[in-house]
Formats: structure tokens, sequence, C-alpha cells
């Protein structure tokens, strides 16, 4: 049985300053935002009701915006209050939020400095990105056959969502060849991320991680990197070849649609869901639930 399209969802969305029915939730064919990539969105997760790190998340969106050369006629407080309100009205407090901005349709062309700049933001039921019984067990990547561009050709410090057009590629790829997802390597044959999460590896009881240059430093990643030093794990950020796979034995990748996941292998690299990895994602299952049970 399919699953229900997302346009079909019960529920509202909050829309350019008010809530309507989610079916109502629209906008023209025509928007530049649709043809010319000018749109710009955050992936958050609400736990017992309570979005985690709203704030951060309000706040990349209104820098990516601006990355983008356009400002979110709406500031953090307000972005913060309405997808409170959204989760509150849609009555899921295990939720995954959506916010989004766009240019709108006023001038259909590159160059589009006048038109309307719009925001919506939704929420919805959405369980662990990955099966929950491979998470732990680790779950298998391909490698990617598109990298991720140089940093001076493209805005990779805004999550555009023109950015995410080699993610998609890739990951139909993967999931075609029978693998959950897909690891980039960035554009001089380095490890970078996978198609929407960082990824970690662990040596010798450290943590290595590959800069956050060309790539989105996720704030899901911020948190797992203060989680672990908080242990005093020490967490290097590096280059990292892809020759050096054989010398790591965990990996783990993290996001906010991951959350912490472990992976079990990358094409011919295998690894073992060991003590790091586990200890990491308890402690960010503790680091997101309690805050929202006490709040």
């Amino acid at each position: 049985m399919a699953a229900q399209s997302y346009d079909r969802l019960e529920g509202v969305i909050w829309f350019d300053g008010k809530l309507v029915p989610w079916n109502e939730a629209n906008l023209h064919v025509l928007s530049h935002g649709l043809h010319y990539a000018s749109a710009v969105f955050e992936g958050e997760r609400a736990y017992g009701g309570q979005i985690f790190k709203s704030t951060e998340h309000s706040e990349r969106l209104k820098r990516s915006a601006n990355i983008l050369d356009f400002d979110i006629p709406y500031s953090v407080a307000e972005i913060d209050a309405a997808k409170k309100l959204v989760v509150e009205r849609n009555g899921r407090k295990e939720a995954y939020v959506r916010p989004v901005a766009w240019r709108g349709s006023e001038m259909m062309g590159v160059s589009a400095q006048a038109n309307t700049i719009h925001l919506a933001i939704a929420s919805w039921e959405w369980p662990s990105y990955f099966d929950p019984e491979q998470r732990l067990k680790g779950i298998r990547l391909d490698l990617a056959e598109y990298r991720r561009p140089d940093p001076r050709t493209a805005p990779c410090r805004a999550k555009a969502a023109g950015l995410y057009m080699i993610c998609t590629i890739s990951k139909h790829r993967a999931e075609r060849n029978g693998y959950a997802d897909a690891m980039m390597l960035d554009w001089e044959g380095r490890v970078a991320e996978c198609t929407g999460a960082n990824i970690f590896f662990v040596k010798d009881g450290k943590i290595h991680t590959p800069l956050a240059d060309c790539f989105l430093d996720g704030i899901t990643r911020q948190t797992v990197i203060g989680l672990a030093r908080k242990r005093g794990i020490e967490v290097i950020e590096r280059r990292i070849l892809p020759d050096e796979l054989t010398e790591f034995s965990e990996c783990f990748i993290t996001g906010s649609a991951a959350e912490v996941t472990a992976v079990s292998e990358i094409a011919n690299w295998n690894f073992n869901p060991a003590g790091i990895t586990k200890t990491l994602m308890d402690d960010y299952t503790a680091e997101v639930k309690p805050k929202a049970a006490a709040a």
C-alpha cells in the first residue's frame, strides 16, 4: 500500500503569517523558487512537543536566505513562534518540522530582486529516517558518483534547495543498488558527507570527521561533537581520504532526520558499530528528550 501523498495530509500549515488548511498551502507554478532554486529550508524535530534547537535552526534559515541574496520578512523570534504554533495545532508531539522560504512569481527570470519572499512551515509525523533496527546494526552506504562542489562554485554554507539535486540523484542510485544511502566525496576526492547527513569515523578511541568547508556544518553534527567532547572523547576535524577508511573501526552519521545512525559498510569498507557509536546514540537521545519532558 502506497504512503499518502504529502499534499493530502491533514492539519494546518503556517503560510505567510497565518495558519491555512493543509490542502490550501499552494504556490504558483511560475514561482522563482521552483524554476531557479531560490529556496532555503530547515529540517527539525520536535520531541515531546518541543522543537530541538529551534532558535539555531531559525537563525540558520535566515542566514541561508541572506546567502541566496534575499531576506525573510520575519524575525527569528517570529519564526520560532510560528513553528511552535504549527506543532501545537497539528497535535503531534513527536514530529518533523519543515520551514521553507522562497522567491515568488512576480518576475520569471534569473534576476528577481523585487519578488515577494514567502515563508511556510509544516509539521508531520515522521519516524526515524532509517529502519530502527538498522540504526544500531549499521546501515550500508554506496559511494556517490557526484561530488560536493568547490565552495567557490556554490553557496555551500546555505541550506539551499538547489544543493540537494545531486543528493537526490545519488540516494536514488544507492537505493537501486540495495544501499540505504551514499557517501559523497568533495571536488578533490576527499570524504565529505552523505546525501543528507554528516559522517564520523572512530579510530583508537578518537573521532575523526571531515572539515565542514564545502558542505553544511549540521546542527546535529555540532551537537554530537559537543556530546563527545563532554565525555572526554577527542574529536578531530580534518581532511580524510577514502584510502584511510580501512583504518577506522566505527562509522556513524548524524542529522535531524537521521539523528545518530551507525554505519556497517561503505562500498568495500566495513565497520563494526560499537562502543562510541552506541554511547553517542544514547547521549543524543538523552539530550533531545528530557528537555522536552521538563519544558
